[in-house]
């Protein structure tokens, strides 16, 4: 799914936006706003794939909106105004929407998101071939050591990866399953939406799992065979 935020200040136009919204399936509306200071205030709480504003609003803008988001979200514009076009390229809008527009104009722009957001197939790899990944997040490309990820968390469409050294986890619009055949063999899945690095292991007690005196995870039923047997073959005792 891609998050999108709706933003213009005419409420029979957002409305409008929104009821597009919710006619494309691989959209979720994450909110609507009138105004950009109330989209800035929802962008700081919520992760955002896109949004489709509205260029001339009162206070501030739509186009100086988005150039004064240190990293902001794909922007397709909306206007009734046709001058901005060439201006609304300028920052890199996926698309551009010119008022009065229908529902096939709106879902060419929705293709057109899901085009830039569309994962890039990479090659299976060895632990000696891959010494690190690279993932889409706040549209940027971005590089992460497999050795330094210390454990992933599923939640719906996206990813959060957490990774020794980084304050806040790494968010990316990925496939768990997709991820985990790319992780070398000291990456184990232990519940449906946790992947642990085998080595990031301090402690196991009942059905959790500690990686340091914050993190505990739980193992899943359908993973505890798997999980018994890692701790068999390294277990040295009586």
């Amino acid at each position: 799914m891609i998050r999108v935020l709706a933003i213009d200040d005419e409420p029979l136009a957002l409305q409008q936006l929104v009821g597009y919204v919710k006619k494309i399936p691989y959209l979720e509306l994450v909110g609507q706003c009138q105004s950009a200071i109330e989209a800035r205030e929802l962008l700081s709480q919520e992760v955002v794939d896109a949004i489709f504003c509205d260029i001339n609003m009162p206070d501030l803008n739509g186009m100086d909106f988005v150039k004064s988001l240190a990293v902001p979200p794909l922007v397709v514009f909306t206007t009734a105004y046709s001058e901005y076009a060439v201006e609304g390229f300028k920052v890199n809008a996926v698309d551009y929407l010119l008022k009065p527009f229908g529902l096939n104009d709106f879902q060419r722009a929705a293709e057109r998101l899901k085009e830039r957001l569309a994962p890039t197939p990479q090659p299976a790899a060895t632990d000696e071939q891959s010494a690190t990944i690279f993932v889409k997040t706040d549209y940027r490309m971005v590089s992460v050591a497999i050795a330094d990820i210390r454990y992933i968390e599923g939640m719906s469409e996206y990813l959060k990866l957490h990774v020794e050294g980084e304050p806040k986890p790494i968010i990316t619009l990925l496939a768990m399953k997709k991820l985990e055949e790319r992780l070398p063999a000291y990456f184990m899945r232990i519940h449906r939406s946790y992947i642990i690095n085998l080595k990031k292991i301090q402690e196991v007690n009942k059905n959790r799992v500690m990686l340091d005196r914050d993190t505990s995870l739980p193992i899943g039923d359908s993973y505890r065979e798997a999980f018994d047997r890692f701790l068999n073959e390294n277990f040295l005792g009586k």
